[in-house]
C-alpha cells in the first residue's frame, strides 16, 4: 500500500486545528464575509449666477497618498496615526470614486457642455488636475462607536489650458464636518457632507475661472465645439 504524502500533510494540519483557539475546520476554510460598501453623493445645488460655459473639461483622477488611496475607510485616530475601519469599504478607491462623483457635479451644475474623465477620448480645452491631500473621518483620541467625528476632506485643484498647458489657477478647497452621532451611519454622512462642500466649491471655482480665460483668451474659432 502507497502512502500519499499530501494526505499526511492534512492530517498534520487537522492535528493542530484544536490548537488554534478553539478553531474548528469549517471556522479556517470559511471565508469571512464580504465587506459592506458605501457611496457617497455628488453635488447638486450650486450658487446661483454661474455662468454657462461652451468649452470642454476633462477631469484627472486625483492623487493622493497610499494613506488614502484604497476602498478602505480611514480613520484619523490622532493628527499622526490613520487605521481603518473593519469590515466595511468605499465602493471604490477613494481617487476613483472622487473622480466620478466630481464629473458628475459639473453636470449637476447644468454650466458646462461636456465634461469627462481620461477614459472618454474628450479633446479638452481645459483638464482638471487634483490631489486628494485629506479623506478621512477624524476622531482626534476618540473611540469610534462612542465618540461623535469629523468628516474632513481636502483636495488641491489646478486647472489647466490646452493645448497649451499653461496652468492658469490653483486653489484648495477644505471642509469639515461634524458628525451628528457616535454611530456608523453619522459617520458616513458627515463624509457625504464634507466632500459635497468641497465638489460643489470646486466646481463653480473651475467654472468661473475657465470662463474668466476664455473671455481674455477666446478658444480659437477651428477648436470651438
Amino acid at each position: 500500500m502507497t502512502f500519499d504524502p499530501n494526505r499526511r500533510r492534512l492530517l498534520g494540519l487537522t492535528a493542530t486545528l484544536p490548537l488554534l483557539g478553539g478553531c474548528t475546520v469549517a471556522d479556517v476554510l470559511t471565508p469571512p464575509p464580504p465587506p459592506r460598501l458605501y457611496v457617497l453623493s455628488p453635488a447638486k445645488e450650486f450658487t446661483a449666477g454661474l455662468p454657462r460655459v461652451d468649452w470642454q473639461l476633462l477631469v484627472e483622477t486625483p492623487l493622493a497618498n497610499t494613506g488614502i488611496d484604497t476602498a478602505r475607510i480611514a480613520l484619523g485616530e490622532t493628527q499622526s496615526r490613520l487605521t481603518y475601519f473593519a469590515g466595511a469599504n468605499w465602493v471604490d478607491r477613494a481617487p476613483s470614486m472622487a473622480q466620478l462623483l466630481l464629473i458628475e457635479s459639473f453636470e449637476n451644475s447644468n454650466r458646462i457642455v461636456a465634461v469627462g474623465r481620461e477614459a472618454t477620448g474628450l479633446r479638452a480645452d481645459f483638464i482638471l488636475k487634483t490631489d486628494l491631500r485629506d479623506f478621512q473621518a477624524e476622531y482626534n483620541g476618540g473611540t469610534p462607536g462612542e465618540s461623535r467625528p469629523v468628516g474632513r476632506v481636502r483636495m488641491t485643484a489646478k486647472l489647466v489650458r490646452m493645448p497649451r498647458r499653461i496652468i492658469i489657477a490653483s486653489e484648495s478647497f477644505a471642509a469639515q464636518v461634524p458628525a451628528k452621532g457616535a454611530a456608523f451611519t453619522d459617520m458616513i454622512e458627515a463624509m457625504d457632507g464634507a466632500l459635497e462642500a468641497v465638489m460643489r466649491r470646486m466646481v463653480e471655482w473651475t467654472i468661473r475661472q475657465g470662463h474668466a480665460n476664455v473671455e481674455a483668451d477666446p478658444i480659437p474659432a477651428a477648436l470651438d465645439r
